[in-house]
């Protein structure tokens, strides 16, 4: 039986001779290896600081910290979205106030934002969702209006831009994730962009317990007493994982020009394909291409997943909605029926093998193959 598994990184020997050249150093915590791998980032996004963490949820926490987010503070986000997201609002202390979602896009809906936020609003946590960005314009005007602050979940969106701004621009900081499945990845990790230098100090203080010095500050030469004046976390990435983020970020645009053709190739296959609706992409998004998510009958979606697997394709479903969890629904009293546009992308989403290492023959495989198992009844 042929095999097309859901994800293939695209680590190669560059990564893995870096990663050994930090082994045989003395330094393998957070030192010149993420400090490098920050200034590149940050290059990239053309912003002027990024901050590298162990994941985007803490990225996020840390970020909505900064940003002033605490117990009493509402912060409105999406129900479609990774668990993560709202997660990282309540570990900043604040409450996640849920909103529903444009049906073309599945990205939070700029109406229904600005309909929910009340006295208690302190924020807007939009989340990038599959590497389309959401209507930063229309949310950016919301936030400066009622003077919220804008922590941009941008996991999946690392090459999006907004009429041609990469993430990290509209709002006060852009989390990164650099999870197993990411665009670029080193099995684990996150970073936050920030524009002010004296919030880029803090959240580096909040990284690492709150300390006023790095270890690498602390231990090089002589040592030097190091303070703390705030609550931390321990959040710190190191160089080992950094050394692979560096090689990584060599090849991003490569790995884009890539996922750019597959996205190509399946949006023409299934643009025709009875049973098959995509998403659309709006005209002033750039489109990162991270997932591709196709919406079939809800009645037949475990019918359909069930069937692909058997003949050796990985599937997944990305999401379900983060209010029918039964924490989310146990502790704020969330039910099916609150949110329709979510709850119906959520009940009809399957998400299909897509990274740059797909070949042409693997891409087609998948696409004969749905497209039986969709129309041979």
């Amino acid at each position: 039986m042929r095999k097309v598994e859901f994800f293939r990184h695209s680590i190669g020997e560059e990564e893995i001779e870096r990663v050994g050249s930090v082994l045989r150093t003395l330094f393998i915590t957070t030192g010149s290896e993420v400090a490098e791998f920050e200034r590149s980032l940050a290059s990239y996004l053309d912003l002027p600081h990024t901050v590298a963490v162990t994941s985007c949820t803490g990225a996020m926490q840390l970020a909505l910290l900064a940003g002033g987010i605490g117990p009493g503070d509402e912060v409105i986000t999406t129900p479609l979205t990774f668990i993560g997201s709202a997660n990282a609002i309540l570990m900043a202390g604040g409450t996640p106030v849920l909103v529903d979602v444009d049906p073309a896009t599945g990205n939070i809906d700029p109406d229904a934002v600005e309909a929910a936020v009340t006295a208690k609003t302190r924020g807007i946590l939009p989340v990038h969702l599959y590497g389309q960005m959401c209507d930063m314009s229309s949310l950016r005007d919301i936030a400066d209006m009622h003077g919220l602050v804008i922590v941009e979940d941008a996991a999946h969106s690392l090459e999006a831009e907004w009429k041609g701004k990469k993430p990290g621009h509209f709002g006060d900081y852009a989390c990164f994730s650099f999870y197993a499945t990411k665009n670029i990845t080193a099995g684990e990790g996150g970073a936050i962009s920030v524009k002010d230098p004296e919030r880029n100090e803090h959240l580096r203080q909040l990284r690492l317990h709150g300390f006023d010095r790095t270890a690498m500050e602390r231990y090089t030469d002589h040592f030097e007493q190091y303070d703390v004046k705030m609550l931390g976390w321990k959040y710190n990435m190191d160089n080992i994982h950094a050394a692979i983020l560096i090689e990584q970020m060599k090849k991003v645009e490569s790995f884009f020009e890539r996922r750019k053709e597959i996205y190509r190739m399946y949006e023409e296959a299934f643009s025709k394909m009875d049973g098959v609706e995509l998403h659309s992409i709006r005209p002033e998004a750039t489109h990162a291409c991270h997932i591709i998510t196709l919406l079939v009958e809800a009645s037949r979606r475990s019918e359909i997943m069930t069937e692909m697997q058997k003949r050796g394709i990985g599937m997944s479903i990305n999401f379900h909605p983060l209010h029918l969890m039964t924490y989310y629904r146990e502790r704020f009293g969330y039910h099916e029926g609150m949110f329709p546009v979510a709850e119906n992308i959520g009940a009809r989403t399957i998400t299909i093998p897509f990274y740059p290492s797909l070949t042409d023959d693997e891409i087609g495989y998948v696409i004969e193959t749905l497209d039986d198992v969709i129309n041979s009844r």
